[in-house]
């Protein structure tokens, strides 16, 4: 794959000066806030991702093209190049096991989608946060707007595209089968199935099956007991020696769907005490806070407890408030000084209702 880079020709749209619903006069009294499990940076994340472990999840809630903040671009259009130094970087730190939930509106997804297939991240599934009609409280005028209200915002979901020898993972598996030079029938043998090991581990359409651990083990165990001796190792990452169980299932990305869970999630917007709020008023302090249900359902479906999550542009923090709670360890950034003073002091209080 060529990750042949977006043109810089034209700068996107300055958003400097644009009004925010609460901006407080101060700057933070330290650029670094920290505990246990969580560490948040004032300031570009770009100047951070080298130094953040790698990831087992990415959280990315950043422009939108609506002029939400100071940075946001003002359409879809200039989002390919707003997000294409961070797409980048992420695909530079990121891991086989490395899962990217993207949170966007669906124009503005769509207009970022090839640049993440550009630099190596492969579409899973777009899920649908439905917000419902609380979410617009009926004050639309469609005669003037002409078109059906949007209520709806989408996470979508990446994965990294593990290839091996250059290879995708299907085509490198037959490939190191045929090497052996056992017919691949015997590939039944070395799983102890009928033909479940051709027709799902094999098979280089649409019905491939990532192989269990065990299964891949038997594989490995099998080549490299009856292939040609000359030939050996197979199912090798370096050439020395096989993969074990243990290093294969680390080349897929985690998911766990609980019981009943589908793509579209029934989720009114957010109302107190979860949404941050100014001095006790009514006034949000981030027109676009996440609920930290849905930031903890999309965690677990991903990690384990320990794994490292990132949020890139981190507003409020909401998916580092989630990380901590489940046992993950989470980093991120902000750039803008409001959301990061009521950001960190939500995380020090362990609270998501008013703090300044």
């Amino acid at each position: 794959m060529t990750n042949t880079k977006l043109s810089n020709s034209s700068p996107p749209t300055s958003t400097v000066g644009r009004s925010k619903p609460v901006t407080l006069p101060t700057e933070p009294e330290r650029s670094l806030w920290q505990d246990d499990n969580v560490s948040v940076h004032y300031g570009d994340s770009l100047a951070q991702y080298s130094s953040w472990p790698a990831p087992k999840v990415i959280v990315s809630d950043g422009a939108y093209g609506v002029l939400g903040f100071e940075g946001d671009t003002s359409d879809h259009l200039d989002l390919p190049r707003w997000y294409e130094p961070h797409i980048e970087q992420w695909g530079l730190s990121a891991t086989p096991s490395t899962t990217l939930w993207f949170w966007n509106s669906e124009i503005g997804w769509a207009a970022v989608h090839p640049v993440l297939e550009l630099h190596g991240w492969r579409y899973v599934n777009c899920n649908i946060w439905n917000k419902g009609k609380r979410h617009i409280a009926g004050n639309v005028n469609t005669r003037k707007i002409r078109r059906f209200p949007v209520v709806t915002e989408v996470c979508v979901q990446y994965v990294r595209e593990a290839r091996l020898q250059g290879m995708t993972l299907k085509r490198w598996l037959l490939s190191e089968w045929k090497r052996t030079g056992l017919t691949l029938r015997r590939a039944n043998e070395a799983c102890e199935v009928k033909d479940a090991a051709v027709r799902k581990y094999l098979d280089q359409g649409h019905l491939w099956y990532f192989p269990p651990t065990e299964a891949f083990a038997k594989l490995a165990d099998y080549a490299n007991t009856h292939g040609r001796v000359e030939g050996r190792p197979y199912f090798s990452a370096d050439g020395a020696r096989p993969m074990t169980a243990a290093e294969w299932s680390k080349m897929r990305s985690e998911f766990n769907c609980p019981h009943g869970v589908t793509n579209v999630w029934d989720r009114g917007p957010l109302r107190a005490p979860e949404r941050v709020t100014a001095n006790g008023s009514r006034r949000a302090v981030h027109l676009n806070q996440k609920p930290l249900d849905l930031m903890d359902q999309i965690i677990r479906a991903s990690s384990s407890e320990g794994d490292v999550v990132w949020e890139p542009f981190g507003g409020l923090f909401s998916a580092c408030v989630a990380a901590r709670a489940a046992g993950r360890r989470a980093f991120s950034s902000e750039i803008d000084s409001t959301y990061f003073q009521y950001g960190t002091a939500r995380l020090s209080a362990g609270t998501q209702a008013q703090l300044f």
